[in-house]
């Protein structure tokens, strides 16, 4: 009871203390809400429709698209350019797929299978085009060959090939088509979409007759020019209430939909001293004198850590770097050149040329792998599966009793040497030479590092110009200490300039130079075209960076740049004010337009000739074939002027204009002289298609429109 008693006596006491801990509780959790927020909003990679996509599911489609690309190229290897360009173009499908989806099911819009299959037995449409299944006979899509295939893959699924890289091919060809019958899902529906929407634009009879008329009636006029350049800028008073005016009219045009930033930066890039490119072609000039030497060249190139490997075996031109392909025939065979300079790639170049032979450009060939205990046994079995071929035995027959399908498959130079590029061993060279060598119908056993291997070439076809050629290509890089002096200057420079007025002021007493972007969005995938910035586009994005804040500096494009960026101001999405700069140009040209306007209208009012517009100071020429369809072209103003080919097709012929026209870039005063139609037949028909398609691509912007709709949230450059 004692204690009881000490604790009512200290009721408000621990009411506080309860109440602070509850508080601290409840500030806990909540801490942990918002931290659980922000991580699943750091692992957000956009939003579209309010629905979020993750990081790693937009991963997982540029990986899809990423498959297909290196498949289509026969290549293990993207730039990174290209691979910024396949971002953009998964990022783009994804969102108007998903726009598209949402306007097609309020429709009641879908694509059925029915539908579907009657594309595939069409196979004529360009996308079927791509795939493994044409028909080389007929250039059409072979639906028989689709599903024979996915009967195999099913078949193979259920019961696995021995052969690894068999089994590899097959989920490759699948996962293909899949993205293939999926994407052609895609475009049949935004197609059906579109066609539904194609059908609200209709055209008449009547508009047909106006629009061919306005297409084919040319007028000839003599022209009185007053162009707003006789007018300087400084007679013309502007007021902020005539800024306000014009905003307030143009306002609509300053409307962006996303948020955007003016940005500031130095970039300095990091090249070779004198001292490093002496030190380069001593070497290289080792080199040259190894490879001209060397009767196998591989260990010399692989020891260069040239950026060309050595294939082995002869490769079209267009496998070599440009420079070096466009030298290819100059050289002689057996020939090794001097050390080359390339500025354009800022490379020393060696080239030694072991052979130019006529090679087809895509071959058909099946193939049966062979193993055996031992190379001997191998051997053995290869030598008697070639000589039972040539008895006249089946090939499939006895492919398929070794599991293996030994079905004929074609393959382009540009996937052999490909292939090989990824991997120049031993194996590949024997295979890849035996397939582009082959005599048609002969047999060839090629013993392999793990059994052998029989080969028979069905066709040949595209025949060109191959080369063997080896290649020492190295950049012409800069030492350790070209970069530490490097970045120790730029270091110093960004220590002594910690605000964006440092950085004007200090930048040319370094050599550096400033730099401005006006308008970075988070679309963009570099800063000023330097690779691997992406930590400065965080920094320039992140909410705690502020206008007139500098950044700290980055290492960045390949390991040769130096960077700091100023972020100058930030557009927020929507309209942009009047004290915007960009803006402020834009209204107060189009003010001082109006006002020389006035004043030139006000000067010749009253003018009802040509002869009384000279007077008055007017520039006079005689402009032909004037139609309402087309803006015409003033020379004396430099400018198209549409207002004046409306006001001309509103002109009786041999009169004098009834008012002053003004233009974009003058006021103008005409006579017409003549008025003719063009000797074109009317075709209503046809003339009604026209417009129709004309007022199709007027609507073509529809997806701009559900864009904007959509509040679309692309947050790509936090992860790529």
């Amino acid at each position: 009871m004692a204690a009881l008693g000490k604790i009512r006596s200290r009721g408000t006491i621990l009411i506080i203390i309860i109440g602070f801990g509850l508080f601290a509780f409840i500030a806990e959790e909540l801490f942990r809400s918002c931290e659980t927020t922000s991580n699943d909003r750091r692992q957000q990679v956009g939003e579209v429709l309010g629905e979020k996509i993750s990081v790693n599911d937009f991963q997982k489609l540029v990986d899809d698209y990423t498959d297909v690309i290196k498949m289509q190229q026969g290549t293990e290897n993207i730039p990174e350019d290209q691979m910024n360009q396949v971002k953009d173009m998964v990022w783009n499908t994804y969102v108007q797929t998903h726009i598209v989806e949402k306007e097609a099911k309020e429709l009641g819009l879908k694509v059925t299978d029915n539908e579907m299959q009657n594309i595939l037995d069409e196979g004529t449409n360009p996308m079927l085009l791509q795939t493994p299944f044409v028909n080389r006979q007929t250039g059409r899509f072979d639906a028989t060959a689709l599903q024979k295939f996915l009967a195999e893959y099913k078949a193979n699924q259920n019961t696995p090939s021995s052969n690894p890289q068999e089994q590899e091919q097959y989920d490759k060809i699948y996962k293909y088509w899949t993205f293939i019958e999926r994407t052609l899902r895609q475009q049949v529906l935004a197609q059906k979409y579109q066609s539904l929407f194609s059908h609200c634009f209709l055209s008449n009879p009547v508009e047909a007759k106006m629009a061919f008329k306005e297409e084919n009636q040319e007028s000839s006029i003599q022209l009185a020019s007053f162009p707003y350049t006789d007018i300087n800028d400084a007679q013309v008073k502007v007021t902020e209430g005539d800024l306000q005016k014009k905003y307030d009219e143009l306002k609509l045009r300053f409307k962006q939909p996303v948020e955007s930033r003016d940005i500031s930066y130095v970039d300095q890039q990091v090249v070779a001293s004198h001292s490093d490119r002496a030190a380069l072609m001593k070497t290289f000039v080792g080199y040259q004198k190894q490879l001209a030497t060397a009767a196998d060249p591989t260990d010399v190139v692989r020891k260069s850590e040239s950026q060309v490997p050595y294939l082995g075996v002869p490769a079209p031109k267009a496998f070599y770097p440009a420079d070096i392909a466009a030298e290819l025939d100059s050289i002689s065979v057996g020939t090794t050149t001097g050390v080359k300079e390339n500025k354009s790639d800022n490379t020393l170049d060696i080239v030694k040329l072991i052979s130019k032979v006529s090679l087809p450009d895509s071959v058909q060939y099946r193939a049966i792998q062979v193993v055996g205990k031992t190379p001997a046994a191998a051997q053995a079995k290869a030598d008697s599966i070639v000589k039972a071929l040539q008895k006249g035995a089946n090939f499939q027959a006895l492919a398929k009793k070794s599991g293996q399908p030994g079905n004929p498959t074609w393959a382009t130079s540009q996937q052999l040497i490909g292939g090989l590029a990824q991997n120049t061993s031993a194996d590949n060279r024997k295979m890849v030479s035996a397939i582009q060598s082959g005599v048609v119908n002969a047999y060839s056993n090629i013993p392999l590092s793990e059994g052998n291997i029989v080969i028979q070439v069905t066709d040949r076809k595209g025949f060109k110009d191959n080369y063997q050629a080896a290649i020492i290509k190295k950049t012409i890089d800069f030492s350790k200490d070209t970069y530490r002096n490097s970045y120790n200057k730029f270091a110093g420079f960004v220590s002594a300039s910690q605000t964006a007025g440092a950085i004007a002021k200090n930048a040319a007493h370094y050599g550096y130079k400033v730099q401005s972007f006006k308008d970075i969005t988070t679309a963009s995938h570099y800063v000023g075209n330097v690779h691997s910035t992406r930590d400065a586009l965080k920094w320039i994005f992140d909410s705690g960076t502020h206008e007139g804040d500098v950044s700290p500096m980055y290492e960045c494009g390949d390991n040769d740049h130096l960077m700091v960026v100023i972020l100058n101001k930030i557009h927020r999405a929507g309209y942009r004010d009047l004290d915007d700069p960009q803006v402020m140009a834009a209204v107060k040209a189009e003010v001082i337009k109006d006002k020389k306007a006035a004043m030139i209208m006000a000067k010749i009012k009253g003018v009802n000739s040509i002869g009384a517009a000279k007077a008055k100071g007017a520039k006079i020429s005689t402009v032909n074939q004037i139609t309402f369809a087309a803006p015409v072209f003033v020379s004396a103003t430099g400018a198209s002027e549409p207002a004046l080919s409306g006001a001309v097709f509103a002109t009786a012929k041999g009169r004098f204009v009834d008012h002053a026209v003004k233009g974009n870039a003058g006021v103008y005063l005409f006579a017409v002289v003549n008025k003719t139609m063009l000797p074109v037949r009317f075709d209503e028909k046809s003339e009604e298609q026209k417009l129709r398609q004309k007022e199709m691509q007027y609507a073509s912007n529809f997806m701009q429109e559900l864009y904007l709709n959509a509040k679309v949230v692309d947050n790509r450059y936090l992860f790529f």
